[in-house]
């Protein structure tokens, strides 16, 4: 299970593993860049690239219910919250056909690489180990209504772009609440009281 910054480092992951992947060649001056919704509001907000925003949060219904969770010397802590984390991938480019081509790529890179295993999840945050070894995060392609999809673009009051939704599921955040145990019972007094006859 991960740390709280999880959030923010499955973002960045996804970012680096489409940063890694980039054509040069064909996208010479790509950025791959976080983006908040101020970003938006800009005129021409980059010029070539993919943006990821996370528009989305939602308790994973699936794995709601997990157990507490024992840690190696025993101690139980309260069950970790599965998040799914729903992010909007935008193309940018100064043409409708370089943009098309920009995410075409980036879709195909996510849908070869639907786990992003724990070693590339922790190669990106400055925090180390956020996520245990036997870890990953699964990236699902999550089409919008169009009038989802309206919604997103009117509350960030922007010209609506070319854009793939996808979700992260089940990144279960840790607890660090330590469950209570009552002492183990070492004896026993039984209080009868006296006897009346």
């Amino acid at each position: 299970m991960a740390t709280y910054p999880a959030i923010a480092v499955t973002g960045q992951a996804i970012l680096k593993l489409l940063a890694d992947s980039c054509p040069r060649a064909e996208f010479p001056s790509a950025r791959f860049e976080l983006f908040q919704i101020g970003n938006f509001s800009q005129s021409q907000p980059m010029e070539e690239g993919i943006s990821l925003y996370l528009y989305r949060l939602g308790v994973n219904a699936a794995r709601r219910n997990l157990p507490f969770q024992v840690k190696a010397n025993g101690q139980r802590y309260r069950p970790p919250l599965p998040l799914d984390l729903y992010f909007l991938m935008t193309a940018w480019a100064r043409s409708a056909d370089k943009q098309q081509r920009l995410l075409g790529w980036a879709m195909r890179v996510l849908e070869d690489t639907p786990l992003l295993p724990s070693a590339l999840l922790n190669d990106v945050g400055p925090e180390p180990e956020i996520f245990q070894p036997n870890e990953t995060v699964e990236i699902i392609f999550d089409p919008l209504t169009l009038q989802d999809m309206y919604n997103i673009w009117t509350t960030m009051k922007a010209s609506p772009q070319l854009s793939a939704n996808y979700v992260a599921r089940a990144v279960s955040l840790d607890s660090t609440v330590l469950i209570a145990e009552p002492a183990h019972v070492q004896t026993r007094a039984f209080d009868y009281g006296e006897v009346i006859r």
